[in-house]
């Protein structure tokens, strides 16, 4: 089981998360990942406006910084939405920031489900089969990009005519996960293309079932799963007050899925998610961040797993 840490860009500020990636990537952590929302994913919007949440940083721009700020960890993001920009944007963004971090960049990539940011800019929100198909494209599109040396595609949504993205990323193959928890659709856009999966806030027999059909999908399309990175986002509270100062309303949501109570029972919740197939835990931050759950985690949990 290897570990990482997913910072919310949300009601906090550039000086805040340098300072706490900079903890964490001296922690032993594997991993610090960004999200890519332009409002706080529990933003309040009306029809008469917004009426609370519009305080978030933007995600290429923290995710170069992510890079540029630490020296150990994989910088991921999880995940980029694909309606928000051109896949060529983000394929030449993936290389550069490659290059910042000397090959340490993970690409996650997902649909989008927040309607508010897209109504507000006035991008269409498309149906959600529409937006699996774009995503669909949009990862071949950004492999073309990262491998080929002139590459062409003709899809429903982009094209590519001998096509370049120079200089190539450090890495040979940089990774590209996908984000979603979708059995049909999702997981099958997984087995064909990305080389990790994430899925956020799913208690472990559930996880396990989206294990169990993500080999269904790479059977059918002779992959081995095994290539595949698998990870889960989870909320860290030593307690019930903390759970619900970090996460607000969603608490109820999320507590079947959280780490919660001792570091032993924190353990054996962990080896659950291992047992369901979970190759990756990131324990999902929000702001306001207070660097002592972590390092309580770093000295007590992780040691259980070296």
């Amino acid at each position: 089981m290897q570990f990482g840490v997913h910072t919310g860009l949300q009601n906090t500020t550039t000086d805040e998360l340098r300072a706490l990636w900079r903890r964490i990537d001296a922690l032993g952590f594997g991993w610090i990942s960004v999200w890519d929302h332009f409002y706080a994913a529990d933003a309040t919007i009306t029809e008469d406006g917004m009426s609370s949440g519009s305080v978030c940083l933007e995600a290429i721009a923290a995710h170069a910084a992510l890079a540029m700020e630490t020296t150990n960890v994989r910088c991921g993001c999880l995940v980029y939405c694909t309606g928000y920009r051109h896949p060529a944007v983000l394929a030449n963004t993936a290389a550069t920031m490659d290059h910042l971090s000397g090959g340490r960049i993970t690409m996650g990539l997902g649909c989008g489900w927040h309607q508010g940011e897209f109504d507000a800019y006035g991008m269409e929100f498309e149906p959600v089969p529409v937006r699996l198909r774009r995503t669909n494209e949009a990862i071949q599109v950004i492999r073309a990009l990262l491998t080929e040396d002139a590459a062409t595609f003709s899809g429903e949504f982009y094209e590519l005519r001998d096509a370049r993205c120079d200089p190539k990323p450090v890495q040979s193959r940089l990774p590209l996960w996908v984000g979603g928890a979708g059995e049909k659709v999702t997981l099958r856009i997984v087995a064909e293309h990305a080389d990790g999966w994430n899925a956020p806030f799913i208690p472990p027999e559930a996880y396990r079932k989206k294990v169990q059909v993500l080999g269904e999908h790479c059977d059918r399309v002779g992959r081995d799963p095994a290539t595949i990175e698998r990870s889960v986002n989870l909320p860290l509270a030593w307690s019930e007050d903390e759970l619900r100062e970090r996460f607000g309303g969603m608490a109820d949501f999320i507590r079947p899925s959280a780490l919660t109570g001792s570091s032993a029972e924190m353990v054996d919740r962990i080896g659950e998610y291992a047992d369901a197939g979970a190759d990756w835990v990131m324990i999902a931050l929000r702001a306001p961040f207070d660097p002592g759950p972590v390092e309580r985690f770093a000295k007590e949990v992780l040691p259980a797993f070296a």
